[in-house]
């Protein structure tokens, strides 16, 4: 704790106990909302501008993305979009699939993702999926018909 947060500790006229209030993070918080249209878009966007400690609203019709930075609560964007639009909302499910080990496996390609996207799931079976130990992969790579150097037997 620095010293100006100190004095501002000591030199605090809110009323309450500062100490026992949290801070907020600044965060960034992403939703998933269908819209449709121009003014869909208008009602989502409207919704959270308003709120207390946002910073920037970025909407992607096209993705139906809501993305709201700021000091603000996941839990409490999620609830006040739901309340003022009266749409199906929950935090955006999808990672791209370059960062997912198995993009295609069952439960995780989703066909009404966004282009380039897979849903993520921490499912612990989708990560014992087979994959190539380092004697597997020289095995086949000796056999293979991009490296003819490899096998000496033919």
């Amino acid at each position: 704790m620095g010293a100006l947060d100190h004095l501002s500790d000591l030199f605090d006229c809110s009323g309450g106990s500062s100490r026992l209030r949290k801070r907020r993070q600044f965060q960034t918080v992403e939703i998933k909302v269908k819209m449709d249209c121009e003014g869909c878009e208008r009602k989502v966007r409207r919704s959270v501008e308003g709120m207390k400690g946002v910073t920037q609203v970025t909407v992607e019709r096209k993705a139906h993305k809501l993305t709201v930075v700021g000091y603000v609560d996941p839990g409490k964007v999620l609830a006040r979009v739901a309340h003022r639009t009266g749409k199906k909302v929950e935090f955006w499910p999808y990672v791209p699939y370059d960062v997912v080990a198995h993009p295609y496996a069952s439960g995780v390609y989703d066909r009404k993702a966004p282009s380039g996207y897979v849903r993520n799931v921490e499912d612990p079976q989708l990560r014992n999926l087979a994959r190539a130990s380092s004697t597997e992969v020289r095995y086949t790579t000796a056999f293979s018909d991009e490296n003819p150097a490899a096998c000496a037997v033919m």
